[in-house]
């Protein structure tokens, strides 16, 4: 039933659909503004050689259901697929091998199994097995993911296992990620499991597998491979790779869409528009601004004049063109005045009752700079830098291919010099439906380049305090030739490739997707959450709010809205 009140979404991602869907099914008047021409944020979509594919995020976490859920109330429930079983490989300095079964962000439950020993060596395998005997009370708490793994089963997993994984999900060495962040409920269960291997096996126990039907498969597949690839899988954010079975293959627990992931954004926009909600893309949006109402009359603000110099050109309220989705100028609903104001690129101004801000990390801290207590909270020198990742596509007529020497994919070692790619995601060989798209003998090979600042500049970083010129988010995103994504992707897939064989070719690039998940970063989050609940009315959303994957995001953006509505409902 509509409730005569309006809510204004900053940020037309899956993080600000969701809100504004959520609302709007509340029976909440909502408006979407985004600055990008399309929808959809990290899950987009581009055309390659006539093949229409993702550009962004390709896959999910099971963990839970929740995305496969989200997708059957959106009518996509019959399109949920599962890559293939067998996993993807590690490229190491002269080597490669199958990722491990039984592991969570390359951290090893078995640490004596074959397929562990087989990267690592005994010497490796042997001193992660201390782990096992190791008292936790002569470990030092531990903050960052590479200091926990190194102490508790040394150097050799670090590098060889979990930094190629962290690297390829966070762009960053685990010397900079807060364990936390990545790896919810790690920790805790080390506490009761007495050893990292012991916690690892325990979440894997824990979580299984939802909601999706296995995919028909052409090769093998079915694991993480690059930036947003892998971060949409179940090594992502922390999630753990295996269903809880005995062998599960990393990354198998890992959803995707037949057809594409943008198919999620387009199901979004559509029900959006459904029911009622307003889309405007391509607008800016220059500020937002709380307005005193507590003394107002018909609708007008307590002090327009305070509010000039906060709405800057637009000179405040008066003259300017306003909106509050056609409840007339300054008001947001039948009988309910604006109580905020959304001022957009061109002055225009939408009044609302609510604010949802679901915009990009860096674009979010923005916005909120401006209230009273999140100034402090929101500034650069607060937050390190996300990292800048360039995407290359390869459209291949490539027969060779067809046996997927790689699995679905490889993730390469820090310390690998022979290319430049982090990661490689055999596309085709992971997606039956995309195999069926391309045709016989067509692949799709996609590259990431970009791993963000070395461990060494992010400690530095860190004990300063804020960012310096070294800081991920300060580094362009990779320039990359089709030459040489060709070259990588010959040495990681070990099969020559040749020039006449590129049907197509692209690049993606992705800038401040993600909030760099660095040493208390969910406690920065917190902070700055309980900051913005100091103003009734806004609410902030998104991955790096919620935690990295569409589960997270999906979850969190909902439940934000629920509780938004709630409050302006009970006011």
């Amino acid at each position: 039933m509509p409730t005569g009140q309006s809510v204004v979404v900053v940020g037309a991602g899956v993080a600000g659909l969701v809100a504004a869907r959520t609302l709007a099914r509340s029976g909440f008047r909502v408006t979407v503004v985004d600055s990008a021409p399309t929808p959809g944020g990290c899950v987009a979509t581009h055309t390659v050689a006539g093949i229409r594919l993702d550009a962004g995020a390709e896959s999910f976490a099971t963990r839970g259901g929740t995305v496969a859920a989200y997708l059957a109330g959106l009518g996509l429930g019959g399109a949920v697929v599962t890559p293939n079983p067998k996993g993807a490989w590690v490229q190491l300095d002269g080597d490669a091998a199958p990722l491990p079964k039984n592991t969570v962000l390359g951290i090893p439950g078995v640490p004596l199994a074959d397929d562990v020993r087989r990267i690592i060596g005994w010497s490796g395998a042997l001193r992660a097995q201390l782990d096992r005997y190791i008292p936790l009370v002569r470990v030092k708490k531990s903050t960052d993911l590479g200091d926990l793994v190194r102490r508790r089963m040394g150097q050799k997993v670090l590098d060889r296992l979990v930094a190629p994984i962290v690297s390829g999900v966070h762009s960053a060495h685990p010397d900079l990620i807060d364990t936390d962040a990545v790896a919810p409920g790690l920790t805790a269960a080390m506490g009761v499991q007495g050893s990292l291997s012991g916690a690892v096996m325990s979440l894997i126990a824990r979580r299984g597998t939802h909601g999706v039907r296995p995919a028909a498969s052409k090769a093998p597949g079915g694991s993480p491979s690059d930036a947003e690839t892998v971060r949409g899988s179940e090594t992502s954010g922390g999630r753990p790779h295996a269903a809880g079975t005995e062998g599960a293959r990393a990354g198998s627990a890992v959803g995707g869409i037949d057809g594409g992931m943008f198919r999620l954004v387009e199901a979004l926009v559509a029900d959006c528009e459904r029911l009622g909600v307003d889309l405007r893309f391509g607008v800016e949006v220059r500020s937002i601004r709380r307005v005193d109402m507590s003394h107002s009359s018909a609708g007008a603000p307590a002090s327009a004049d305070a509010d000039a110099d906060a709405l800057g050109p637009a000179r405040g309220l008066e003259g300017l063109e306003s909106d509050g989705a056609g409840a007339g100028e300054g008001s947001a609903g039948e009988g309910r005045p604006a109580e905020w104001m959304t001022v957009l690129d061109d002055g225009q101004v939408l009044g609302s009752n609510g604010v949802i801000v679901a915009a990009g990390f860096r674009a979010a801290l923005t916005l909120l700079q401006g209230f009273d207590g999140l100034r402090d909270q929101s500034t650069d020198a607060a937050w390190p830098g996300s990292s800048a990742v360039t995407l290359a596509t390869l459209v291949l007529a490539a027969p060779e291919l067809d046996a997927a020497p790689r699995g679905t994919g490889v993730l390469v070692a820090e310390d690998v010099r022979t290319v430049g790619a982090k990661a490689l995601t055999h596309a085709t060989a992971k997606w039956s439906w995309l195999a069926s798209a391309a045709g016989p003998g067509r692949h799709v090979v996609r590259l990431s380049y970009g791993r963000g600042a070395p461990a060494a500049t992010g400690r530095r970083v860190a004990a300063a305090g804020a960012t310096t010129a070294a800081a991920p988010h300060d580094a362009p995103a990779p320039t990359v030739s089709e030459a040489q994504a060709l070259r990588d992707a010959s040495i990681l897939l070990g099969i020559p490739l040749r020039p006449e064989q590129v049907e197509g070719f692209a690049l993606f690039e992705w800038r401040d997707s993600l909030a760099f998940a660095t040493g208390g970063h969910r406690a920065r989050v917190d902070a700055l959450v309980e900051a913005v609940h100091e103003h009734p009315g806004l609410e902030v959303v998104g991955a790096w709010i919620s935690g990295t994957g569409l589960a997270y995001v999906i979850d969190g953006s909902s439940v934000k809205a629920s509780e938004l509505a709630v409050s302006l409902l009970s006011s």
